[in-house]
């Protein structure tokens, strides 16, 4: 061999070796969150997003930086946790629901306990507020489990770019929603079930709140090398049959009809699903004529939800109800609805059920209805952020501090995902 063809040989071969070496050694690093477009999410704000990573990328010395620096390490460290739990699927319970196909979703009713008078325990019988154990058993566990991890997972990805994260968020949905041998039917007809009583309900669905998380997750996802079109086009399908049930279906219909916060979480997940499957009336017609009849129906003039304070924990499903009412409102934007500022004939409003609720969360005054378990001011903490957005109002960025403590609220997640404007000043 000539000198020169050597000394080619030589070169190439230790260019090889560090291109090896470094991919040792180096984290691996997904070169699509360099991208500069804002994901296209729906409940979280997308926008806010692409400009708090900018903000991070390019100028990690200002203040804003340090500002969510607690949460977003507390998202990395919940990530890391994450990379080492799940696949959950729904076929590894170990409840066969009555169609003998372990396919299909199966829960019972949170509240439903075997009858201390009958030696078999059935009927059950209701305790309003009791959560029955044996509700764990179920797979809305491992529903809850793959929504929250997968958009743990795919927001820890975005800021970070380490490609590990989007990998095993992708692993999670493909696990429950498209794998041939493990994915859920899109339905749930044995969701809530009543042992003795009912195999399952139309109350069911409020189970699959969690899938709104899940769009976002695969949203952010579709950013990624993790993901492919044919991960996505198979997630979208999956949402559109599930939408068609959830429509169609005696328990979707039963649901549909209820008066509550079942109504306003339905009315979520009909718009959601339908604006990530491509059905833009369906959820304009959710998110516009549906939504304003239960802020109707729902919210009296003095912002009170009557509906929710005749339960046991009635703080709980009050805030509850209002953070389902709030995305609807979010939502709500994608197809030009302004629901923030909708009031019904009869004077209620989102902002009136808020104002209502603030006092209680600060501590001024003392929740005068029925609780049951703890109170927590603090469960009004995302809608107060919210609301600082919406209605661009010092009282609830001041309400937000007296509701919650100060490291929980650096904390939050909704520091990141709901980015307050004001912070890139």
């Amino acid at each position: 061999m000539s000198f020169a063809r050597f000394g080619l040989a030589l070169t190439f071969s230790l260019l090889m070796f560090s291109w090896a070496f470094c991919q040792q050694v180096a984290p691996v690093v997904d070169s699509v969150v360099n991208s500069v477009a804002p994901p296209k999410t729906l409940a979280i704000d997308g926008a806010g997003l692409a400009r708090l990573r900018s903000m991070l990328d390019s100028q990690p010395g200002v203040s804003a930086t340090v500002e969510v620096t607690p949460a977003l390490d507390q998202l990395i460290e919940e990530a890391k946790e994450s990379l080492t739990e799940g696949p959950w699927t729904v076929v590894s319970k170990k409840w066969t629901p009555p169609s003998g196909d372990k396919h299909d979703y199966m829960s019972v009713g949170p509240y439903w306990w075997p009858n201390p008078e009958t030696k078999d325990g059935l009927p059950y019988i209701r305790r309003d507020g009791e959560v029955n154990p044996e509700r764990m058993e179920y797979d809305n566990v491992g529903l809850v489990q793959t929504a929250n991890n997968s958009l743990t997972l795919a927001l820890a990805w975005y800021f970070t770019g380490e490609a590990k994260y989007a990998q095993h968020s992708a692993r999670l949905l493909r696990g429950w929603f498209l794998h041939p041998d493990t994915r859920m039917n899109p339905n749930l007809n044995f969701g809530q079930a009543i042992p003795g009583r009912s195999e399952g309900r139309g109350i069911g669905i409020i189970d699959t709140t969690g899938l709104i998380r899940v769009v976002d997750a695969a949203l952010i996802l579709e950013q990624s090398q993790a993901w492919s079109k044919d991960d996505a086009e198979g997630l979208r399908n999956w949402f559109g049959q599930y939408l068609d049930w959830l429509q169609h279906s005696p328990n979707g219909i039963d649901e549909s009809r209820t008066r509550n916060n079942h109504a306003t979480w339905y009315d979520a997940q009909v718009g959601c699903f339908a604006l990530y499957a491509g059905q833009v009336d369906v959820a304009r017609q959710a998110l516009g004529e549906s939504a304003k009849r239960r802020i109707d129906s729902q919210i009296r003039p003095d912002g009170t939800m009557p509906h929710e304070l005749a339960r046991t924990k009635s703080w709980s499903y009050s805030t509850m109800n209002l953070r389902g009412f709030f995305m609807l409102a979010v939502l709500a934007e994608h197809v030009e609805v302004d629901l923030w500022n909708y009031q019904s004939e009869s004077g209620g409003s989102l902002r009136g059920a808020l104002d209502y609720l603030v006092p209680y969360a600060t501590g001024e005054k003392a929740w005068p209805h029925q609780q049951i378990s703890e109170f927590h001011g603090s469960s009004l903490a995302s809608a107060l952020h919210d609301a600082s957005r919406a209605y661009d109002s010092d009282q609830y960025k001041h309400a937000l501090t007296r509701a919650s403590s100060p490291n929980d609220l650096a904390q939050s997640r909704f520091q990141l995902t709901r980015f307050v404007a004001e912070r890139a000043r």
